[in-house]
């Protein structure tokens, strides 16, 4: 008699649960980098869930091997449409510094070796600068949204410049040495609800999210 009520509470939770995951849109965000995770879910509205790449039982690095940011975030959505057959989104930053003529660009996340370590990056970033004065750059993100048969790209831009010395310990990647235009403070100053609303990703993922809620 317990088991069998113990079996009725389970199926009612299920069902439950199963009722509010039916009334939101379900994309897997192709990435590993929490970081990226939290950051986009809190700029997500709530009818749409994230499915984690551990969630759908992808734990294989997914190749990021394109010359482009476009290339790299078309080929890490195309693996998980194609391997699992979700729709999903993926996306890819890189930081172009105008003086660097783009560099590091698509390589951003490993400019100093393959460990990527993201102290590493800035510290060879700084060091090819220099003293120089042109420190103009900007963050370019592209997010790929294959949803039911299709593939969607967005774009978003932040132009700042790249400070002579890490400042701020919030964010993530390079932003303790990339100041926007507009603002006093580094990315790695700045509130997440700010940042949101200026930054790179902010921009591309606003630009899904409106094309988003036409398609729900």
């Amino acid at each position: 008699m317990v088991l069998m009520t113990y079996i009725v509470e389970y199926l009612k939770n299920v069902s439950l649960e199963n009722q509010i995951k039916s009334k939101k849109m379900q994309l897997v965000f192709a990435s590993n980098n929490k970081n990226k995770i939290l950051e986009l879910q809190s700029m997500l509205p709530d009818t749409i869930l994230i499915l984690s790449l551990e969630s759908i039982r992808c734990f294989e690095d997914i190749p990021e091997t394109a010359g482009t940011i476009e290339g790299n975030a078309i080929q890490k959505a195309n693996y998980v449409t194609e391997k699992f057959g979700y729709n999903c989104f993926a996306d890819d930053t890189g930081l172009e510094v105008d003086a660097l003529n783009g560099d590091p660009g698509v390589y951003s996340a490993r400019y100093a070796g393959e460990q990527r370590n993201a102290d590493d990056n800035m510290n060879k970033l700084l060091a090819m600068l220099g003293s120089k004065n042109n420190r103009a750059a900007q963050f370019k993100t592209v997010m790929a949204l294959n949803l039911n048969g299709n593939q969607h790209l967005f774009t978003g831009i932040a132009r700042g410049l790249i400070t002579s010395k890490k400042i701020g310990d919030q964010g993530f990647g390079y932003d303790p040495i990339f100041q926007p235009d507009g603002y006093d403070e580094t990315f790695a100053q700045l509130s997440l609800e700010i940042k949101n609303k200026i930054s790179h990703r902010g921009k591309a993922t606003k630009k899904l999210i409106d094309f988003l809620k036409t398609s729900e």
